[in-house]
């Protein structure tokens, strides 16, 4: 039974230390509520409009740093890209993606690509299809990764010659069968034909 009333004592005792404490802000409170009841409507309109210039003034104040923020140039020593956010990417990202590294493409113009992402893109780009329609050569995926102009214009010479020997050339692919079952080629079977031995 005694600790309820203990606890109870504890708490009232914690209470009025409480509203001690509080006094001075209490009677600021109904200082100023009794303030605001006694003025007359003038006097509360000059302070509504003194009030609203005071926050306009501050938010243009706001509003010129941050136009004097985004005029002012950013701080680029190493010549970064630019991110999403208007700022230099990080050092530690531009080397992760490889964009350090510098790509020129003989084909295009001497254009140089930046990182191997943006270089392996740019051959079904339209300036590479343009330079490959230019040097009278297909853009086809056999030219993918050549940037040398001689070494496409090899490359186009060693596909046609690959061409011209994989064509189907009768007097060589064609096979004949004699009256045995023995299958020759035709020039054979043309010797042999003439020759009477069939």
């Amino acid at each position: 039974r005694e600790a309820p009333e203990r606890r109870a004592a504890a708490l009232e005792a914690e209470l009025a230390r409480l509203g001690e404490a509080m006094v001075r802000c209490v009677a600021e409170t109904a200082a100023f509520v009794e303030k605001k009841q006694v003025r007359t409507f003038e006097e509360l309109q000059a302070d509504l409009l003194a009030e609203e210039e005071r926050v306009a003034g501050n938010a243009g104040e706001e509003e010129d740093s941050e136009e004097e923020a985004e005029a002012a140039p950013i701080y680029n020593p190493k010549n970064l890209p630019i991110g999403w956010d208007g700022k230099p990417i990080p050092y530690w990202l531009y080397k992760l993606h490889g964009l350090n590294l510098e790509y020129k493409c003989e084909i295009c113009g001497n254009f140089s690509y930046w990182g191997p992402r943006e270089y392996e893109r740019h051959f079904q780009d339209w300036r590479h299809a343009h330079g490959m329609r230019c040097l009278g050569l297909p853009n086809t995926k056999e030219f993918h990764g050549v940037t040398l102009i001689d070494d496409a214009y090899a490359l186009h010479e060693k596909l046609q010659k690959d061409a011209r020997a994989a064509e189907f050339k009768p007097e060589v692919h064609e096979e004949f069968e004699d009256s045995m079952g023995n299958v020759m080629s035709r020039k054979n079977y043309e010797d042999l034909a003439r020759q009477g031995l069939l």
